[in-house]
């Protein structure tokens, strides 16, 4: 398996951050309808947007920012909900606690900054554990025009494909 390359990281944190963007709005307004709208102590409604949040971010990174990635996606949304989907609720939790219960700063600019602090953490969960690469890809332009992908697995998946004649029997 080959390291990825400064340019696949690159483009892999511009997804990352363009799905994330996408979430902040999404955490944002669920945050104000539950906390306005539907009266929810600050932590509670946090708590709430930050999961819808989760799920939304998990939807999209499966299909874009990693979907170049193969993986069972049950298995695989377990895995994000229980590593940065819970990073995601206790820092926030924690952060909002900090900067509004004690330092009182507007809840939407703390919600802003505990999103920021849980970024850099988040991407290198995911990238490393929950869509971590299990095989390597040759893409078309790897190999040359019209190639179709060519897919290397670890020697820990591969199969003894001698014939039976060949194989050392315990005979």
């Amino acid at each position: 398996m080959t390291r990825p390359t400064w340019h696949s990281t690159a483009t892999r944190w511009l997804k990352f951050n363009l799905v994330g963007g996408i979430g902040i709005a999404v955490q944002l307004f669920m945050l104000v309808l539950l906390k306005t709208g539907l009266h929810l102590d600050y932590l509670s409604a946090t708590a709430l947007a930050v999961e819808i949040t989760v799920i939304h971010n998990f939807l999209w990174h499966e299909r874009f920012t990693w979907a170049d990635r193969a993986g069972a996606g049950f298995s695989r949304f377990l895995k994000f909900n229980l590593t940065t989907g819970l990073f995601s609720v206790a820092g926030n939790l924690l952060l909002m606690k900090l900067l509004v219960g004690f330092a009182h700063v507007n809840y939407l600019l703390a919600n802003g900054i505990t999103i920021t602090a849980c970024s850099v953490v988040n991407f290198l969960v995911s990238d490393g554990f929950v869509f971590a690469a299990g095989r390597t890809e040759l893409s078309p332009c790897d190999r040359g025009p019209g190639a179709q992908p060519t897919i290397y697995l670890p020697a820990s998946a591969r199969r003894d494909t001698r014939a039976p004649s060949i194989r050392i029997s315990g005979a």
